[in-house]
């Protein structure tokens, strides 16, 4: 008896020290395909992700601030067009949007202003979640200014190629002919940050929640995008990769705003080149059900 005890101790304690080391297998393994993950995606720029936490808002209640009254609804004006006219313009706003290119050779000429804040404006009317519109357009014109936003972007830029962004999206980039040398920064004469409002505030201090913010947002710039081809004025997207913090101190921007984006605009220089890419056709966009 004493000995089939015996071997039930025995028996068990190999069980323990087998689940402690699957455990300590399954942790490891775990850290390992966080670490591989890490690598695979080096781009993640921890200011890009999207803040939308309802958790947190339900943890802190106190200091968020409830939903506004409902608001009076107003009968919807709408210009209904005859089908051909659809067809026409539908085709006209194509065959615009469809000569918008990706500039990196932009001209020092000034654009005018109104210009500017006529593209911001559009850019605006994107829709947002309930409404929000956690959007912040910051235009750039000084030159100095200009400059220092360069030079931030260029030592961190120096950076993500070099370690960051990994030789498969630097190889990847060559074809652009694209490094961190970005003199469209001081050439261009208007730079436009586009910052996400991670949330906002009210009148007496209390956090706001932005839903979908970062969608809000980027919605908005497709629609500057556009309304930029439109004006005649070119530019390229560029998401300045682990430069949101300086850049939103340098601009005085309060932290619940998150740099989206970066659009450096004006005119084409008249040397400006850009890739002969061809766009996906139909067939491979659109899937018909």
């Amino acid at each position: 008896m004493l000995s089939l005890t015996s071997v039930l101790i025995a028996v068990v304690c190999v069980l323990i020290v087998w689940i402690f080391k699957n455990e300590d297998r399954s942790v490891e393994r775990r850290k390992g395909e966080a670490r591989a993950g890490s690598q695979a995606r080096p781009w993640v720029d921890e200011d890009l992700k999207d803040s939308t936490d309802l958790q947190q808002v339900e943890e802190d209640a106190d200091e968020w601030q409830e939903s506004e009254e409902s608001v009076e609804h107003i009968l919807f004006s709408h210009t209904r067009y005859p089908e051909e006219e659809m067809v026409t313009r539908s085709q006209e706003f194509y065959e615009l949007l469809n000569k918008r290119r990706s500039v990196r050779f932009i001209s020092n000429e000034q654009v005018p202003m109104e210009v500017i804040e006529n593209v911001v404006k559009t850019a605006g009317t994107a829709p947002s979640g309930a409404h929000t519109e956690p959007w912040t357009f910051v235009v750039v014109k000084d030159p100095d200014m200009k400059h220092k936003i360069r030079e931030i972007i260029e030592e961190e830029e120096r950076i993500n190629y070099l370690k960051r962004m990994g030789q498969r999206w630097v190889t990847d980039l060559k074809k652009i002919r694209t490094n961190w040398i970005k003199e469209y920064l001081d050439t261009a004469p208007v730079l436009i940050l586009i910052f996400k409002q991670v949330h906002g505030f009210t009148a007496n201090g209390k956090r706001k929640v932005h839903y979908y913010n970062e969608i809000s947002v980027s919605i908005a710039c497709g629609i500057l995008l556009a309304a930029l081809q439109n004006a005649g004025l070119v530019t390229v997207t560029t998401t300045p990769l682990n430069c949101g913090p300086r850049l939103r101190v340098l601009l005085s921007r309060p932290t619940n705003e998150k740099l989206l984006l970066l659009l450096p605009v004006g005119y084409p220089s008249k040397e400006a080149t850009v890739p002969d890419f061809r766009r996906k056709p139909l067939d491979q966009v659109m899937v018909t059900v």
